[in-house]
């Protein structure tokens, strides 16, 4: 069939409606005509996989990579900078029912601190999309950057000199199967973390990846494809650091840390301008990306992470850049007295806040709330609760990801009450 793409959906697919059904068809722009040959279920949606575009949009821009189009990574490279920011604006603006201003990332390519690259039979590269069984083939990945080239190469000339076994996706054996690269975009600090199911790695691994700051072996001895597993550290520092203005955090390989540097900075700014008061609880807390920050500005940090890894994390940077914070182990919904804070600071997981905190939340009342989210469905049926105690003071969106249609929000809750 011959259709005309009519808008993007929330997901930045092309969307048209087909005898009053939706049909959404991936990498296409608001007015490109597509001819439709086949299409698949995706999670209950219909979703074009056998296309072609017979007349492009007047909107579309060349992609920078080539990979476009299969690569599951990067949904929107054939958009304009503004009009993806555009996009994600009404997205966020008709989700929230209000004006939602989004700051667009300082960098478009090379601003990802962190790839997952899959190491496969199907070969070395990025899911390709609508797929778990099947992997684009990559040489580099211009959204981290330039360090990419070099260790993809390495990795293939280690695997051919060795004789190393890719993972078989489907089968699920093998040998290698991941190569994790991590960059500390502000201070050129390069980590490589080699996952491999259970086996032997040799030492001639270093000669490989000299050219990184720190070189890991993690193995993920499970059928689960995932790309981490239990680390030992073979080559260099322990960790690699970045920086956020003034404030060093320690990257380790199971660290999670904001993926856009460069937008982090902006994000911890504006976490920081929202706080009121002294005393701050930081929930959620992870390596400490936000007490630290605050407790280098002379708020006095608390922070509480249901993962004790990342605790102890938090309280080594805590540690390392002399600030008063201190962090804890605990669950989310446990919290006691929430009240005797000025700011609580939530960056929940995808699933939002756990009910039991909202109601928490709502009891203990603190002046202050501001809520950092990376999943604006959740963030606004976890609004219309706190809107029983609580009312908008501000809220922005800062774009994390370009090229996706993902955004992050950060809105400043104040006590409806608040004197």
């Amino acid at each position: 069939m011959r259709v005309e793409i009519e808008k993007l959906s929330s997901e930045g697919f092309g969307e048209v409606k087909i005898n009053g059904k939706k049909l959404f068809i991936p990498f296409t722009a608001p007015g490109d005509i597509v001819e439709v040959k086949k299409w698949r279920k995706e999670k209950k949606k219909c979703v074009a996989y056998e296309y072609a575009i017979l007349e492009p949009s007047s909107i579309r821009v060349k992609p920078e990579c080539k990979h476009f189009g299969v690569c599951g990574g990067c949904l929107l490279q054939h958009l304009p900078y503004e009009e993806q920011l555009k996009f994600k604006e009404q997205k966020l603006s008709e989700l929230l029912e209000m004006n939602v201003e989004v700051l667009p990332s300082p960098k478009i390519y090379g601003y990802r601190n962190r790839i997952d690259v899959a190491i496969t039979t199907r070969g070395i590269g990025f899911r390709r999309r609508g797929t778990w069984w099947d992997v684009t083939d990559v040489k580099s990945c211009r959204i981290f950057g330039d360090k990419s080239e070099k260790a993809l190469r390495s990795v293939r000339d280690l695997i051919e000199d060795l004789k190393l076994v890719p993972w078989d996706l489907k089968k699920s054996n093998g040998f290698l199967r991941y190569i994790v690269l991590r960059e500390g975009k502000f201070t050129g600090e390069f980590m490589v973390n080699l996952v491999t199911s259970e086996g032997t790695l040799s030492k001639e691994v270093t000669e490989y990846f000299d050219f990184a700051t720190s070189l890991y072996w993690s193995v993920n001895n499970t059928k689960s494809d995932v790309s981490y597993g239990t680390p030992r550290r073979v080559w260099g520092t322990e960790f690699i650091r970045e920086k956020l203005d003034d404030v060093t955090y320690l990257i380790h390989p199971n660290s999670f840390f904001q993926t856009n540097s460069y937008q982090a900075v902006n994000l911890v700014k504006k976490v920081s301008d929202f706080v009121e008061g002294e005393k701050v609880l930081d929930l959620y807390s992870g390596v400490g990306t936000f007490g630290i920050y605050l407790a280098r500005r002379g708020f006095k940090v608390e922070g509480i992470e249901v993962n004790p890894f990342a605790v102890e994390m938090a309280n080594t940077n805590a540690r390392i850049n002399e600030v008063n914070a201190e962090f804890k182990v605990g669950e989310d919904r446990e919290v006691r007295d929430l009240g005797g804070y000025d700011t609580v600071i939530v960056d929940p997981p995808r699933a939002g806040l756990h009910p039991k905190l909202i109601k928490k939340l709502l009891k203990d009342s603190p002046e202050t709330l501001v809520y950092v989210s990376c999943n604006p469905r959740t963030f606004s049926e976890n609004l219309k609760k706190l809107k029983e105690g609580y009312a908008i003071e501000e809220i922005v969106a800062l774009d994390m990801f370009p090229h996706t249609p993902h955004v992050e929000i950060v809105a400043k809750l104040d006590l409806k009450n608040k004197i």
